[in-house]
């Protein structure tokens, strides 16, 4: 057995491990940071398949920038956690039975008689001077460019939606107008009142 096999099994019992953690813990935080562990050992993997950039920007992107973003949003909301392990037991069949059928679709499509060495042939093992960013880029930029193209306008689109919806005026929401806040008057926000004195009997 090989060093990239063991490492492999290592990755994968982690992986796992993490990604079972992340559904089953009760805080929120310690769930994010499951996931962060998730995210670092899905790069391992990556990284021993050859695919060093798909690794790196799993780190930099999803680690890096939405996690940390995602456990500073929920260190700053008030969770009541006891509220959501009280309705954890309740859904436990439900998730149990999605889980099997997701197994079993897993088993399905990668199993040895789809996805075994008869049909698909082993990774070819590349010299030490391949660069798996340039290779990426040309698949991606000549075989993939449409498909490329198409995504790019379709998270755009959802950036701009995402924009719109959250600066749109709600009609229950009063907003405050700069032009009428300089011209505003010491008259037209303080009523002075003439209260008579009033003697002690």
């Amino acid at each position: 057995m090989g060093i990239e096999l063991i490492l492999f099994y290592i990755f994968a019992t982690v992986l796992i491990a993490s990604a079972l953690t992340v559904i089953t813990v009760g805080n929120p935080v310690f769930a994010a940071l499951y996931l962060v562990l998730t995210f670092f050992t899905c790069s391992g993997i990556w990284i021993l398949l050859e695919a060093e950039f798909l690794a790196l920007t799993l780190v930099l992107v999803y680690v890096g920038a939405v996690m940390v973003l995602f456990l500073f949003v929920v260190m700053m909301l008030d969770i009541n956690v006891e509220s959501l392990r009280k309705d954890f037991s309740k859904y436990i069949p439900v998730g149990v039975i999605i889980g099997l059928m997701l197994v079993a679709q897993l088993v399905m499509v990668v199993g040895p008689e789809e996805f075994g060495l008869e049909r698909v042939s082993a990774a070819h093992v590349h010299d030490a001077d391949y660069n798996n960013t340039r290779e990426l880029g040309l698949v991606l930029y000549t075989e993939y460019l449409y498909p490329f193209e198409i995504a790019a306008v379709i998270l755009l689109v959802a950036i701009i939606a995402a924009i719109v919806l959250t600066m749109r005026k709600r009609k229950a929401k009063k907003f405050l107008t700069p032009e009428e806040q300089v011209v505003v008057k010491s008259s037209d926000r303080v009523r002075l009142v003439d209260i008579p004195a009033q003697k002690k009997k």
